[in-house]
Order: structure tokens, then C-alpha cells, then sequence
């Protein structure tokens, strides 16, 4: 990536029991973005939260449902977040409940890119 050019921040709220056919929606949209090649990818779980519905969502220790907020952040180039979403526009379209997309001007402070563990780091 580079951090001269016009970053974006992709962001898909949703609910952690949104499926993709029979994967979570968060899980499939991650896999999508390392597919096409995308910068980075974060999935952060809310502890509280609601949507269009306005039912709230809670993560109380003595609620049994699992249903949770989840955002799904996706960072590059502005024209390669752009390609994306059409890419994953279809996904969206699926989810029963609804979701929210956004997408907002990033500015990177600092960029250092990882390698891969091999057979021989400790």
C-alpha cells in the first residue's frame, strides 16, 4: 500500500449472526478482502449496541443470545476500496437483518509492513 495516495476506511456494521450461506458474514467479508488483495482487515466485536431495528443488543453475562454488534473494517486506496464494495455488494444484499457501510478519510501516521513467521523464528 502506498501511504501517499488517498486512503479510505471501508467500515460494515452488522451482527455477529449475519451469515454468508453458512459462514458469518464478518468471516466471509475478511476473506474476500486478503482475496482481492486488500491492505488490511480488523473485525471488532461491540459489546452493546442496536440498528435500524432499535431492539438493543448486550453481552450481559445472564443473556444467552449471541447476537452482538460487529464492525468490520477494511483500509487501502480509495479506488481499490471502491472496486471492493461492488465486490462485496452482493454479500450485503443478503443479509436479512440489514447492515450499515461507511466509508471515511484516513491518514496514515506510520506504516510498517509484517512478514510471515517461518519454520525457523522462534
Amino acid at each position: 500500500m502506498n501511504t501517499n495516495n488517498n486512503i479510505k476506511v471501508l467500515r460494515v456494521y452488522t451482527s455477529s449472526t449475519d451469515k454468508l450461506k453458512h459462514t458469518p458474514l464478518y468471516e466471509a467479508l475478511v476473506f474476500a478482502a486478503r482475496r482481492n488483495g486488500m491492505a488490511g482487515a480488523t473485525v471488532l466485536k461491540g459489546v452493546m449496541g442496536y440498528g435500524g431495528s432499535s431492539v438493543v443488543h448486550s453481552a450481559k453475562f445472564w443473556e444467552t443470545n449471541d447476537k452482538l454488534p460487529v464492525v468490520v473494517e477494511i483500509v487501502d486506496e480509495s479506488s481499490k476500496i471502491e472496486a471492493f464494495f461492488e465486490i462485496i455488494r452482493p454479500y450485503l444484499e443478503s443479509v436479512r437483518y440489514g447492515c450499515l457501510v461507511t466509508i471515511e478519510d484516513a491518514k496514515i501516521l506510520y506504516y510498517k509492513a509484517g512478514r510471515r513467521k517461518s519454520a525457523f523464528d522462534l
